[in-house]
């Protein structure tokens, strides 16, 4: 039926853990460090709202406005809709972050890294990054045209969801 496809976690720092669950203070501080540093690297002004942000798309992989919104107020309190919104703009224009356009759901951002592809489940509308070579580009039907990006979107289901279809 489908063709399987290898799905890549998320790009960037991995969270180190040891024992169990908890990261080590070194791990934290390295990964603070970095998105401090990128955020320098990109011209902007190192605020504890930006550094939130960074650090959740670097941990969470593919995250929609709301879920920034919610996942960033419960560490720093108050932080509005509009204010993620905007630091995701400037992050766009920086080249810190990308955003995915999911048809019938809303945009995901992640952390630039290599170029890849992405594979969307279209019952739960989760995103996960596939590594796959880009095919190459067609010679007929597209005359005169410069292509500047192709972008290949697997759909289907999820594992996750298709477990619970057959519970």
């Amino acid at each position: 039926m489908g063709k399987e496809v290898r799905c890549l976690q998320s790009f960037g720092p991995t969270r180190r853990r040891s024992g169990g669950d908890e990261m080590t203070r070194e791990a934290v501080a390295t990964e603070r460090d970095v998105v401090i540093q990128r955020l320098r690297d990109a011209g902007l002004r190192v605020t504890g709202g930006r550094l939130e942000i960074l650090q959740l798309l670097t941990t969470g992989g593919h995250m929609d406005v709301e879920a920034l919104t919610s996942a960033a107020r419960e560490r720093l309190g108050a932080l509005t809709s509009q204010a993620v919104y905007e630091m995701l703009r400037h992050f766009l224009e920086t080249g810190l972050v990308t955003k995915f356009e999911r048809p019938g759901w809303p945009a995901v951002f992640e952390i630039a890294g290599a170029p890849h592809h992405h594979a969307l489940c279209m019952k739960c509308g989760r995103v996960e990054n596939v590594e796959s070579n880009i095919p190459p580009t067609p010679r007929k039907g597209i005359r005169g045209w410069h292509i500047a990006d192709t972008e290949l979107l697997f759909k289907g289901e999820c594992p996750d969801c298709r477990s619970a279809r057959k519970s």
